[in-house]
């Protein structure tokens, strides 16, 4: 079988096919063969009924469509693995001539990868923000270990202050009728953690054990439950105990008890180098996305619908996956939501333009500026993902498909397109231009 290429359009090409007449009647002969057994023929044993007769009784073409599909298939297999076409869909099937003693003639056209128009990629602006470390945010995060460190004792000599854990019980009401969700016993709240409606754990600052009071409170305008938005309630509480939080001292002790350091100095400096450097990481991923986002910008491709809503499909089931590690059944959480899956779908449509665009884009500057990773580049790549995974990196690849380890070395790729861009960039760093004004 014969054929032609013709590129229509950016993203679509026309595969134009011809069969011997010869060959096309070999083909209705298998489909004949293949099929009489099924076809049922007065006087004749099923699989007996010569083809002629089955032809006479059902028409010349009975066996059209499986003599088709058996020549049509594997030849348009073979052409794009010839032209080494990267289709993105089904192809459009146009039968122009099918026939006994005809050639066979059909076109199919395909949506493919399409062709992209580079904008400016060399050369272009950007900042770089990196956060400054504040000796706040250094003690936020000690504070953190402070928590996990401190222990509880209970109180008795003394009413609730702030701060304290209070277990307690409690009945609300809106116009002295209870509402659902509005009682319970043997609750615990930290007093001043806000995790109760205003002025409910202030109010309960200076009870003590075993007092019970009204507290008068007001539920926000914005509040989940809508019957109870922006109304005044009366929660009578009592509370059963109080403990308090017991807080380490900020020492050489404290320091050797939640970290590999023996001296509160060097724990707090080992914070800020981490903070620090976590910072720059989130400056670096931040200036790259916006990088490469002005490059995609000043792009520009005719991107087939079928990518989009392939690549819409991929988010939706990582967002599935995310949420069963949670617990959460997508159905459930449409039925949340009030969504349907075509609005679901619809809300992921531009970003799954956008990150197809971004994969055509990286893909067509590797291939301007030939930059192919190299085989240490890529075993770098399977690397930091075994470790990124706790796994030795050998027993890691061993692991892997041919799939993953393709998927791998892509990324590999995608880093050094990155690196590239980065390497031509006109960057600003915001945190220089900073010191220089100080």
């Amino acid at each position: 079988m014969s054929y032609t290429v013709e590129k229509i359009a950016s993203n679509k090409v026309k595969l134009t096919f011809v069969q011997s007449a010869e060959s096309f009647e070999e083909a209705m002969q298998k489909a004949y063969l293949k099929n009489r057994g099924k076809i049922n023929v007065p006087g004749f044993r099923k699989g007996k009924a010569p083809r002629k007769l089955i032809e006479n009784m059902y028409g010349e073409g009975v066996f059209y469509d499986d003599a088709f599909e058996a020549v049509a298939q594997p030849a348009y297999e073979e052409a794009i693995k010839a032209e080494n076409l990267q289709v993105v869909d089904r192809p459009e099937v146009d039968v122009q001539q099918m026939g006994k003693g005809q050639e066979l003639k059909f076109t199919l056209e395909v949506f493919v990868k399409p062709d992209v128009t580079l904008g400016d990629y060399k050369g272009v602006a950007v900042e770089k923000n990196v956060e400054k470390i504040t000796d706040e945010a250094i003690d936020a995060r000690i504070q953190s270990d402070v928590e996990r460190a401190s222990t509880t004792q209970d109180v008795t000599d003394r009413a609730v202050e702030n701060g304290d854990i209070v277990n307690l019980d409690y009945a609300g009401s809106v116009d002295g009728v209870a509402f659902e969700g509005g009682t319970a016993q043997g609750q615990t709240l930290t007093i001043g953690s806000g995790m109760f409606i205003p002025g409910f754990e202030e109010q309960m600052v200076g009870m003590n054990i075993g007092e019970e009071k009204d507290l008068s409170v007001k539920f926000p305008e914005q509040y989940h439950a809508e019957d109870l938005a922006g109304k005044d309630a009366i929660f009578h509480v009592k509370v059963n105990g109080i403990q308090e939080k017991i807080k380490p001292e900020l020492d050489d002790d404290f320091a050797a008890d939640v970290s590999e350091f023996d001296t509160f100095a060097a724990y707090r400096q080992n914070i800020a180098e981490t903070l620090e450097k976590n910072a720059a990481e989130r400056a670096e991923a931040a200036l790259e996305d916006a990088l490469v986002q002005k490059v995609v910008d000043a792009a520009d491709c005719d991107i087939p619908a079928a990518m989009i809503e392939d690549e819409v499909t991929t988010m939706i089931r990582e967002m599935e996956m995310r949420m069963m590690y949670q617990g959460i059944r997508l159905e459930d959480y449409l039925q949340y939501t009030g969504q349907s899956m075509e609005q679901l779908r619809e809300t992921y449509h531009a970003e799954g333009m956008n990150r197809v665009k971004t994969q055509l884009v990286l893909e067509a500057i590797a291939k301007a500026e030939e930059i192919v990773p190299t085989e240490e580049e890529c075993e770098a790549a399977i690397a930091d993902q075994a470790k990124r995974m706790n796994r030795e990196p050998e027993e890691f690849k061993s692991s892997l498909s041919e799939g993953q380890i393709a998927y791998l070395k892509e990324t590999a790729g995608i880093k050094k397109v990155i690196d590239f861009l980065k390497a031509n960039a006109v960057i600003t760093d915001k945190a220089e231009e900073k010191k220089a004004e100080e």
